[in-house]
């Protein structure tokens, strides 16, 4: 029987995130199998591929690592959900025997018994989890460099498993990068240069090191060097908005030593910049973190110089051998950038005619017309809402699956199946230069009236604080959906659009008396902390074509969330990992 504890209970309602989080920041999935011959679905187990320990200490208590362990169903939809079946995960210790020691902790679903530990959970939905942790130490008598494996295996009977295999080590390298003090409130067109350094404070020397340099859109590195890949957005990257770097360093990095780049980046604040994010990270450059990395992302290499580093401290003496990160949580830093900067984000409506009876599409939505990508990295909060009030003399059929209905007032409206008076979009958490969205709704045209108007306004996301704080021109934020009408004020606001009647003075955008259900938390506005989300990442920054077009909105993602398993990974990796160091770094030693 599955116990329900509140570290479970949380797990469980977390989902897919966290697991996001750990595959993207130190582990390797494990490859999904092909669906099996029971139509049941197929859950690949994945985790770290090497997990190195602390040797067994001459007095006190050994160290331990965490083992996490993650299960992906990517051939799920959404709506697949099962939460009451029952499963069990099931570690084979035996290959670990004299090499480490295998405890959990009191609030897990697990029990290790022997040269077995068993854990236990309820619930098989789409995606990508976590289950508890393995707490791993080196075994009294063991020496440095004793290896051995840990098979994973799943048994339900609402799905199967494929096999999972990882390697314990006792002793390894433990690459950790030191933090730059950077200046975060930026200029458009300031430089910074980054220095990046990092120490061997393991037990082993690491044959090689991977850098990585994940920067948002608003920054650059101008070099390109030759001995990185870069992949800008997509697959594998954290999407749109974003540009991930993979260094492969040579060298025989000694434990003992620190070093640092032969020539220190240059990092740009370019005229694109808002909210900024400069993510930087060191492992050691083997097969297996490279795959994990790289996530399937296709890549392209640099042209310039090669880069470097070099020792800047004299190296302790002792053995070479390769060997995992003893402590992978304190292998990367982050930055967050300010910039004073504004974006112009424009609204489009539209003009449809139709008789009585009929129904006609009508595209809406809004453009990002630059300078400055906007992107709540760290809140994980929209962007902006599209606020669209719907003509007199007309019914909604249909609308885009990102839109709710609400009161005619903006409030919260229990009913979404009906037809309502006013719709609000929002977009997701960053929304790039040139990008938007773009909004079909069918109406039904139910009584002729010549000239009809709906508002269309983009405006903040909290309707008690609508305005924009990025948008230095507010006049061109509300257009206007005409039906049967003669004007031309559909197209945007301003001058000749989204005017009041084609009068030629800027309209004011729909508003209303505060609602409290609209905010239910009381906030004014993104939230912008030093903390990082759980969200993941979420999803990224909103594209499309150009205003006034039809179809869909085009949207992206400042998290791999939308772009399938690895970009998933990758997309939510770096932030939930900050969430998941954290809490080890709050564990006992």
């Amino acid at each position: 029987m599955t116990r329900f504890s509140p570290r479970a209970s949380l797990r469980r309602a977390a989902g897919s995130l966290a697991a996001a989080g750990l595959l993207a920041a130190a582990s390797l999935a494990g490859a999904a199998a092909p669906a099996q011959a029971t139509g049941l679905p197929v859950l690949a187990i994945g985790g770290p591929a090497e997990t190195a320990l602390h040797p067994y200490p001459e007095s006190g208590e050994p160290l331990h690592a965490t083992l996490g362990i993650t299960l992906d169903n990517p051939g799920a939809d959404e709506g697949d959900e099962d939460y009451e079946t029952e499963f069990t995960v099931t570690f084979d210790l035996s290959g670990i025997a004299g090499v480490a020691d295998v405890a959990v902790e009191d609030t897990s679903d697990c029990e290790v018994t022997g040269t077995k530990a068993v854990c236990t959970d309820q619930g098989i939905w789409p995606g990508l989890r976590g289950i508890d942790d393995l707490l791993l130490t080196a075994a009294e008598g063991s020496e440095e460099g004793d290896s051995g494996t840990i098979r994973v295996t799943g048994q339900s009977k609402g799905a199967t498993f494929t096999p999972f295999t990882t390697r314990v080590t006792v002793g390894g390298a433990d690459l950790v990068m030191e933090e730059l003090p950077f200046e975060e409130r930026t200029n458009v067109g300031d430089r910074q240069k980054a220095p990046i350094t990092f120490a061997n404070r393991g037990t082993r020397a690491a044959d090689g090191v991977l850098l990585g340099l994940v920067y948002s859109r608003g920054l650059d590195i101008p070099e390109r060097y030759s001995n990185c890949e870069y992949t800008e957005g997509g697959p594998g990257s954290r999407g749109p908005g974003w540009t991930t770097a993979l260094c492969s360093v040579e060298g025989s990095f000694e434990a003992g030593a620190t070093y640092t780049l032969a020539t220190p980046l240059t990092i740009e604040v370019t005229d694109r910049a808002y909210y900024d994010m400069f993510v930087y990270s060191i492992h050691e450059n083997s097969a297996a973190q490279r795959t994990a990395q790289r996530a399937g992302a296709p890549s392209e290499r640099g042209t310039g110089a090669v880069l470097k580093a070099v020792p800047v401290k004299t190296p302790a003496k002792g053995a070479t051998a390769r060997g995992g990160d003893l402590n992978p949580w304190d292998n990367f830093h982050e930055a967050d950038f300010r910039t004073e900067n504004t974006a112009d984000f424009v609204a489009y409506g539209d003009k449809v005619a139709g008789a009585e009876g009929t129904t006609v599409t009508a595209d809406i939505g809004f453009r990002n017309e630059g300078p400055a990508w906007v992107g709540y990295l760290r809140s994980g909060e929209p962007v902006a809402t599209l606020d669209f009030t719907v003509p007199p003399g007309t019914t909604v059929t249909a609308k885009p699956d990102r839109c709710r209905a609400v009161t005619a007032g903006g409030g919260y409206r229990e009913d979404q199946k009906s037809p309502a008076p006013r719709y609000v979009c929002d977009t997701s958490m960053s929304v790039l230069d040139g990008g938007g969205l773009d909004l079909p709704f069918e109406l039904r045209i139910d009584r002729s009236a010549v000239g009809a108007e709906g508002a269309v306004t983009i405006r903040g996301p909290w309707l008690q604080n609508p305005k924009l704080p990025f948008d230095t021109e507010p006049a061109n934020n509300t257009a206007y959906l005409i039906v049967n009408g003669e004007g031309e004020g559909a197209d945007s606001g301003g001058t000749t659009g989204g005017t009041d009647g084609g009068s030629g003075e800027p309209s004011t955008p729909p508003t209303s008396a505060p609602d409290p259900s609209e905010n239910p938390s009381g906030t004014t506005g993104p939230s912008e902390s030093a903390s990082s989300a759980t969200s993941g990442g979420g999803s990224a920054g909103t594209t499309g074509g150009s205003g006034g077009g039809g179809g869909l909105a085009s949207t992206g993602s400042a998290a791999l969330i939308a772009s399938g398993t690895a970009a998933a990974a990758l997309a939510a990796g770096l932030l939930l990992f900050m969430a998941a160091r954290r809490r080890a770094a709050a564990r006992p030693a």
